[in-house]
């Protein structure tokens, strides 16, 4: 700048330029990825949670001349920006969102910052949030429903197993049963005695009495033979 003014052609360098003494003044600007940590800030959630928060913000110098003309100090006004934003955006958001969303978070925060740096010649590369500290007892609230959850479910997983098993055992004995009793014509007798017996007990009026197989099969021998021998 000569006189408070622009020197037309812009930027110089970098190389060997020449100044005037005392006429000219020049400003040394870094254009390589820069990064600053924001403070912890404190913040009160949206469910009512205060939570300390630190983040890392990535930027870079994309426009020398109007980072120097429109803004007394970019870097350090990007800075103030940035804890802002931070707030800003956290202060909308629930604990659960917060600790889930972290990358969502991050995106809305450059985006916003991005929006607001860049008539200073600043462009935001990467915003991170780096730590999400909660208050002590609100660390253990959480811990202690975390492990009531986990019992809870183990709980339920040995409930299921267990009546897996007991039904099992008691599809087990029944297929034992039914071919122990499949294997003898005896206790099928039996069995369709006791079966008459239950009926007969509830005074029914009529009661049907089904035909056992080796009658029927051993009436329907004879009923053919007699048929033959009158043919």
């Amino acid at each position: 700048m000569r006189l408070g003014r622009l020197i037309s052609g812009g930027t110089k360098g970098p190389g060997l330029f020449f100044i005037m003494p005392c006429i000219d003044t020049f400003h040394v600007v870094d254009l390589r990825v820069l990064s600053f940590d924001v403070p912890a800030q404190e913040i009160l959630s949206r469910d009512s949670v205060t939570v300390s928060v630190e983040a890392v913000i990535f930027f870079r110098i994309n426009n020398p001349v109007i980072s120097v003309t429109n803004v007394n100090d970019a870097q350090f006004s990007t800075k103030l920006l940035a804890q802002t934003t931070l707030r800003n955006v956290l202060g909308t958001r629930t604990l659960s969102e917060m600790l889930s969303e972290r990358d969502n978070i991050a995106n809305v925060i450059e985006k916003v910052l991005a929006e607001g740096t860049e008539p200073w010649g600043v462009h935001v590369q990467r915003v991170e949030i780096k730590d999400i500290r909660l208050p002590y007892q609100l660390m253990r609230s959480m811990a202690a429903e975390a492990g009531a959850a986990r019992d809870a479910r183990s709980l339920i997983i040995l409930a299921d197993v267990l009546i897996n098993k007991l039904i099992y055992n008691i599809f087990r004995s029944l297929a034992e049963a039914a071919s122990t009793i499949g294997s003898s014509s005896v206790s099928l007798q039996l069995r369709y005695l006791q079966t008459l017996t239950n009926v007969a007990s509830e005074h029914n009026s009529t009661i049907v009495i089904p035909i056992p197989m080796e009658i029927a099969r051993y009436c329907a021998r004879k009923w053919c033979k007699f048929t033959a021998k009158n043919l």
